[in-house]
């Protein structure tokens, strides 16, 4: 998995200047605990921190083969392919490692090598010979890629904290940044880095930085076109990409295991990945899923209508497979309290973060590598608001509340200097005049189009870079098959009646998992992910939100109206979150953590 981080001047002799990539490479420390690496010449610096995975022994970086220098993140799948194929071209390789294979794919087809790798990926190229430098990120952004431009050079990295130890790149927010945290902070915009200066490169692009100036590519984008094939064919397609799929992401050095929450998402994973061990004669992954407190404590809602603990244990026992439920308190989550904010260098989602990062830690020590259900949602229409017609015609992204927004705080000056309902209205036109089209579909189908390519570039980059940030913080790899562009790019065109086979969410996923759950998974309804509704937890966030009040240069109240907030707070109301909370606690923990964030990174208004 890894992390990377480089600085590009034409200006300076990076040589002599050393010390700093070593500073900015000890940012990313937890996410490569194996092994750190700088390499440096005239204009061009690299550090990266290694998490071994794929030939354990070989595969450290920076890698220099001739020319070209290499610092890399993630996982190619099809590094076997790759390699034979080279291999017919005349390489030569030292090492078994994906690495390897991935460095002589940009030396045999350059900046196209892009479009040949399937996986989850974010790399830098130097190429002394041509003085330029190379930047790809994966087809859905499950790894991050962070850069600043400034006049005569570049800044990048796998998390903006490695940028912010480095030169020219300040912790500072402009009005876009307020915008981004109140106004949309649950609709991430492509390509925006929050702090001033800094940007994401988008997925699915390149950006070659020569002595000319900057050059983005977008090597993928989703294609609209007609759907070809009829129900059978299309369930049987989806089951056999899934079990490819799975099997290319079992290929690993180091252990593996099973994030496993008893939902027909994760439990399809698992349960393929269980069928492929078994093939191959190989011991089995061992599955983790975690809840809150004993079942006494545990009180159904629209959210959450039944407990994971149970359903994950009936998978585990049909599949066979180990399986180890992780229980959290109140205590355990206040413990960990800092966990969202150090790996996210934003504010997070509080107990939600806080929970999902301790069954990272809880898998970690055991496992390198794990497998994970997310995005199954995205890619076949598990959330509701895909079924509500209306949702679709409300002229904001369809997860959201454009009246119940973290905006509505804002101090009256702030929201002229932003004007949070104007930005929120652009970003979301933007996104619509992206979709994809395809002539000649009805209005109900282009509307649902819509809604699946508003949640694949606005709402999934969320959940894929708080997943990354999460896991990496323990050194742990979490796989995401569901991410798989094959699958991807297959799905997109599968109509809308075809997805919600049987009037279901998922339909279509539960039917191409037939046979491989029992019956009470297969048709489970959809829960949220377990949140801590303990009524100590929310009174120590009550607390801790009066004594801010009370605090009289709270950095907080640089955007946001005491007064307003102090008479929510009074009144009884709930506070507004960045995205609908399934507790009544998080919009007050949104806050606080933007308060914990701007003192921890002195953040400063520009």
């Amino acid at each position: 998995m890894c992390g990377l981080t480089g600085w590009l001047d034409w200006t300076l002799d990076l040589r002599l200047h050393r010390a700093t990539v070593e500073a900015m490479t000890r940012t990313l420390a937890l996410r490569g605990p194996d092994g750190t690496g700088v390499w440096a010449s005239r204009h061009v610096a690299l550090g990266h921190t290694r998490l071994s995975v794929i030939d354990l022994a070989g595969g450290a970086q920076p890698m220099a083969i001739g020319d070209q220098v290499l610092v890399f993140t993630g996982e190619i799948y099809n590094f076997r392919e790759l390699r034979a194929e080279l291999g017919g071209l005349g390489h030569r390789f030292t090492t078994a490692s994906d690495t390897e294979v991935l460095l002589r794919s940009y030396q045999q087809w350059g900046p196209s090598c892009a479009e040949r790798l399937t996986g989850m990926f974010a790399f830098a190229v130097w190429d002394e010979r041509t003085q330029e430098l190379f930047l790809c990120r994966d087809r859905l952004g499950v790894k991050p890629l962070y850069f600043h431009r400034y006049p005569g050079g570049l800044l990048f990295g796998s998390e903006p904290k490695a940028l912010l130890a480095g030169p020219h790149l300040a912790a500072e927010l402009s009005a876009d940044g307020v915008g981004e945290l109140f106004a949309v902070p649950g609709a991430r915009t492509p390509g925006h880095g929050v702090f001033r200066g800094l940007e994401e490169l988008r997925p699915g692009h390149t950006l070659t930085f020569g002595r000319s100036g900057p050059r983005v590519r977008r090597y993928w984008q989703l294609d609209s076109r007609e759907h070809p094939d009829d129900v059978p064919a299309t369930v049987a397609t989806v089951r056999e990409l899934l079990s490819e799929i799975v099997e290319q992401q079992l290929v690993s050095d180091v252990p593996v295991a099973a994030l496993l929450s008893g939902g027909v998402d994760s439990g399809t994973i698992t349960a393929l990945a269980a069928q492929a061990r078994l093939r191959e004669g190989l011991p089995q992954v061992p599955a983790f899923s975690m809840d809150y407190g004993p079942g006494g404590e545990f009180v159904p809602d629209a959210w959450r209508p039944t407990r994971d603990g149970p359903f994950a244990e009936l998978a585990a026992a049909k599949l066979g497979i180990p399986h180890t439920g992780l229980v959290l308190s109140s205590e355990t989550i206040l413990a960990a309290g800092e966990y969202s904010l150090s790996s996210r260098d934003l504010p997070g989602w509080g107990d939600l973060d806080a929970s999902l990062g301790l069954l990272f830690a809880a898998v970690r020590e055991g496992s390198t590598v794990a497998l994970s259900g997310e995005s199954a949602d995205e890619m076949f229409g598990g959330y509701p608001w895909y079924a509500r017609a209306a949702a679709h015609d409300g002229g904001f992204f369809p997860w959201l509340d454009a009246s119940a927004l973290p905006a509505l705080l804002l101090r009256d000056d702030v929201r002229d200097w932003v004007r949070p309902e104007e930005y929120a209205r652009d970003r979301y036109a933007e996104a619509v005049a992206e979709v994809p089209g395809l002539a000649g579909e009805s209005a109900a189908d282009r509307r649902i189009r819509r809604a699946f390519y508003l949640g694949l570039t606005r709402w999934l980059p969320l959940l894929l870079d708080r997943k990354d940030r999460l896991s990496m913080r323990t050194g742990l790899e979490v796989r995401v098959p569901y991410c798989d562009h094959r699958l991807v790019e297959y799905t997109w065109n599968v109509p809308w009646e075809v997805k919600s086979l049987g009037g279901v969410e998922k339909g279509l996923l539960r039917e191409a998992a037939a046979g491989l759950l029992p019956d009470e998974i297969l048709n489970r309804r959809k829960c949220a992910p377990p949140a801590c509704r303990d009524g100590a937890y929310t009174l120590v966030l009550e607390r801790r939100l009066a004594g801010l009040l009370a605090e009289p240069d709270a950095p907080l109240f640089q955007l946001v109206d005491r007064d307003r907030l102090a008479g929510i707070v009074r009144d009884g109301g709930r506070l507004p979150g960045p995205t609908p909370g399934p507790n009544t606690h998080f919009g007050m923990g949104y806050l606080l953590d933007v308060d914990q964030w701007m003192r921890r990174y002195a953040v400063t208004l520009v």
